[in-house]
């Protein structure tokens, strides 16, 4: 794997992740209370023995730099890196990136400067654990130009991907972006080419592309050489590339999650919590998921309930109920409150205890939840300084709203407070 290099891609504005990405680009959002979502690639590919990786970014990057500076430092005498690579306007490119292969357009003059065979793409906001040596193994066995990781999927979820068709050899020889209909049943393949069981393959009879790709190098530079008007991958480079290049399936069949939308994004956390096995743990020793050291302290809970919950480092719990819920790092919870079905993402620092006191002496709202607060079905984002017997329940079951002066947000049912909000003693929410 020393021959291959790893470009991950670090999304656009995240909108649809807004007001979580207002403050970072969305591979630095938080993840399980702990771990950002740029670990997952990241660790996948360390796991995989791949050590020289890019990260393009292109939008509030600033704490995504620093996360990877300080959680990702190989020994000198190693190859190994991981690098963040900004957007950024020069004479010969004036504009920002326009698509996922103009992003590894612009900096291809770094990229064809490795003495490497492959090119591995990855994206930065996806849930899954995957042994790219495999993957890359078959791209090499097959002789392929182009190797696209695929997930199989049933009928109800196919009209929401982009699917492809293969032949016997599993070489892909058509392409549909978000078909329905008759264009949908035109799509369905003999999943069982890729190695699934009978069974399998008749529920799940798509394939979908999980935007996992691996190029030949010089196919990878001649391709966004010759096409400068293509600017995605998906879309235009790889169905235009599929007539005149051996372009082949890799099956992938575990768990992945696209966390690209509010609604995703939150199920996903939540459904780390599943006892006794989540779809995807955190709990494997020889591919840990790597993130940056932070040296707290245990988390510290007094006369509290706690059910179907993680706890970050760090955390102060006091007499309080917590259900089904994501608990990041240092977070304080106070007396007398309900947290259920909700993600609280912690903080960044911690407020002394005497500052706290001093803040309620002075009708200020300290950091953390306040006392007799009841959280359901909600995202309290970093730094949230939340008052006593506040009710963030989604009363009138609003699906979406936008009260960034009021320090909230609701997208999909789900109420969502900002980074560094001040939500005020008796608010209901």
């Amino acid at each position: 794997m020393k021959r291959v290099l790893a470009i991950i891609l670090g999304g656009g504005a995240g909108t649809r992740l807004y007001p979580l990405t207002k403050f970072r680009a969305k591979p630095a959002v938080s993840l399980a209370g702990k771990y950002r979502l740029i670990d997952i690639p990241v660790s996948n590919c360390i796991n995989s023995d791949i050590h020289k990786q890019y990260v393009l970014t292109q939008f509030n990057s600033a704490s995504l730099n620093r996360h990877i500076s300080r959680a990702y430092t190989f020994s000198q005498f190693s190859e190994g890196f991981v690098e963040v690579l900004a957007a950024q306007q020069t004479p010969d490119s004036p504009s920002w990136f326009q698509g996922t292969a103009d992003a590894v357009r612009k900096y291809l003059w770094i990229f064809e400067s490795w003495d490497v065979d492959e090119f591995l793409i990855l994206s930065g906001d996806h849930l899954y654990r995957m042994d790219y040596s495999l993957f890359i193994e078959r791209h090499r066995s097959t002789n392929a130009d182009i190797t696209l990781s695929v997930v199989p999927i049933e009928e109800k979820l196919a009209s929401s991907f982009g699917l492809m068709k293969i032949d016997g050899g599993g070489r892909i020889v058509d392409f549909s972006e978000k078909p329905k209909g008759d264009a949908l049943q035109q799509m369905q393949v003999d999943t069982t080419t890729l190695g699934l069981t009978a069974e399998q393959a008749q529920i799940k009879p798509y394939i979908a592309s999980m935007g996992i790709y691996v190029f030949k190098k010089q196919v990878l530079i001649d391709l966004l050489r010759q096409n400068p008007e293509q600017t995605d991958f998906g879309k235009e480079i790889i169905p235009a590339a599929s007539k005149d290049y051996n372009v082949q399936a890799y099956l992938f069949d575990g768990y992945w999650e696209d966390i690209g939308t509010m609604e995703s994004f939150y199920e996903a956390n939540l459904a780390l919590t599943q006892q006794p096995q989540p779809a995807f743990s955190f709990y494997h020793e020889d591919a840990p998921i790597y993130t940056r050291s932070r040296y707290l302290p245990p988390s510290k809970l007094q006369d509290c309930q706690v059910t179907q919950s993680m706890i970050g480092e760090g955390c102060i719990l006091r007499n309080c109920r917590v259900h089904h819920s994501v608990i990041g790092l240092r977070q304080r919870i106070h007396a007398d409150c309900v947290i259920e079905d909700a993600l609280l993402m912690g903080a960044d620092f911690y407020e002394p205890l005497s500052e706290s006191s001093l803040h309620l002496t002075r009708g200020k709202i300290p950091m953390g939840i306040g006392e007799g607060s009841t959280i359901r079905r909600a995202i309290i984002d970093k730094n949230a300084r939340i008052g006593r017997n506040v009710q963030i329940v989604n009363k009138e079951g609003v699906e979406e709203a936008e009260r960034e002066d009021l320090g909230f947000y609701i997208r999909s049912g789900i109420v969502v407070v900002l980074k560094n909000a001040v939500i005020p003693d008796g608010m209901v929410i």
